[in-house]
């Protein structure tokens, strides 16, 4: 089993050297709790194992995984870019100190408001379309302006329709074959193009997705480079590497991931004599996902016609179950040696039939004020979660060898409407 799951002496389950127990006693649930070095530990495994093939080689985290302000300014720390969708995320990563030229900031179907607000915060801009390229080119001044664009290289793939993102099917990205003459136009508008970008997909385990990717993409690169006459500063395959949720699945091989891949790009690079550009590449999930745990309360043990395990905790506090039909490890925190005895339903307290956690989920027997804890939840997992049926957002603590701190107050009541107002002909 590769869920990074450890128990202490107590028989409690283990987070980053703090009991969970513990964690629970003084926070409260749903609680999200995070582990500092274990981001750490996943984002110099991820960089070694890449810039020891390819020493010209940056890791751009691609924040939409976990936004909270304790986890980027880890990474920033470590030295870590940004892979920025929205200018919230451009702005959080400013004020966090990561410089504009740390920040690629590839967004779809953005507003020219925004366009200028990304650029005026001196974010590396990678275009998405014809459209895009052609505001821009209005409303900042192009001579000179280094920018990139993302190209669909007509592979796919990830652990679910809803996230892959390349192929005939996705919204994301230029065609390759009209590479060449975008890139052209992008010249003739003043801009100097010096990336390209792809992305293929969430959640991939086997190399060789990737290496139909970057195949494609660098094929799609070779040409512009030859026939526009574009000299690559960078170029950038996205990210989707995966990570185990269930316990059969195993790590991925990363050394082997990387020197497969990067021997292709080598190649690739030689073939079309495009000298060495840096190469980038856009972890979310595998720096941050096993990285934190949703502790949640058990309220409520039904039999029905199916037995319920009911938690403090739905839909709106990790969405990921309901959404892609996504499996999460979960376990009995505070009996970690409990045998396994049924199989249950654990169910959400959302209004809603499809908020359930697991179905048919062998389990231990469970009791009432049990903690469960739901693994693998640090990517998408605050970070979508939402106020439906006016429920308050979780609170998140970050374990740093073991000591506690709050990185997130639980919301009350009063955050729910705070920001509304009333107009006076209702007063």
């Amino acid at each position: 089993m590769d869920l990074n799951i450890k128990v202490n002496d107590k028989n409690h389950l283990d987070i980053g050297g703090a009991d969970a127990c513990d964690i629970v006693e003084e926070f409260g649930t749903p609680t999200y709790v995070i582990d500092e070095n274990r981001i750490r530990d996943n984002y110099n495994r991820f960089y070694n194992a890449f810039s020891k093939y390819y020493p010209d080689f940056k890791v751009f985290y691609a924040c939409k995984a976990n936004t909270n302000l304790a986890v980027m300014k880890i990474l920033e720390s470590e030295g870590c870019c940004i892979d920025a969708v929205s200018p919230g995320e451009v702005h959080i990563s400013k004020m966090l100190g990561f410089s504009g030229d740390r920040i690629l900031f590839t967004g779809n179907n953005i507003t020219n408001d925004e366009l200028k607000f990304v650029h005026d915060e001196g974010a590396v801009l990678n275009i998405d379309s014809v459209s895009a390229l052609k505001r821009l080119a209005k409303i900042v001044d192009p001579e000179g302006l280094k920018i990139s664009f993302r190209v669909n290289p007509m592979v796919g793939a990830g652990h679910h329709d809803h996230c892959i993102t390349g192929g005939v099917m996705s919204k994301f990205g230029i065609m390759g074959l009209e590479a060449v003459e975008v890139y052209s136009l992008a010249k003739k508008l003043g801009f100097t193009p010096v990336g390209m970008h792809s992305h293929i997909g969430s959640g991939i385990l086997d190399p060789e997705p990737f290496k139909l990717a970057i195949e494609s993409t660098m094929d799609i690169a070779g040409k512009v480079h030859q026939e526009a006459g574009i000299d690559f500063e960078f170029v950038d395959f996205g990210g989707g590497v995966g990570i185990p949720y269930t316990p059969d699945e195993k790590l991925l091989d990363l050394d082997k991931f990387a020197e497969i891949n990067i021997a292709l790009f080598k190649e690739k690079l030689e073939e079309f004599d495009m000298a060495t550009p840096t190469m980038y590449l856009e972890p979310g999930r595998y720096l941050v996902g096993d990285a934190s745990v949703l502790l949640v309360s058990v309220n409520s043990v039904k039999e029905s016609y199916r037995k319920f395990i009911g938690v403090d905790a739905g839909f709106h506090t990790l969405l990921r179950p309901a959404m892609y039909d996504s499996y999460h490890h979960i376990v009995v925190a505070n009996r970690m040696d409990a045998p396994i005895t049924q199989k249950v339903d654990i169910a959400g307290n959302v209004c809603e039939s499809g908020d359930l956690f697991a179905r048919d989920r062998l389990m231990p027997d469970v009791e009432e004020n049990d903690v469960l804890a739901i693994l693998n939840a640090g990517a998408y997992g605050f970070t979508m979660s939402s106020n439906y049926n006016s429920r308050p957002l979780a609170s998140e603590v970050l374990i740093t060898d073991g000591e506690a701190n709050l990185v997130r107050e639980r919301e009350r009541f009063e955050d729910l409407y705070d920001k509304q107002i009333i107009p006076s002909h209702l007063k």
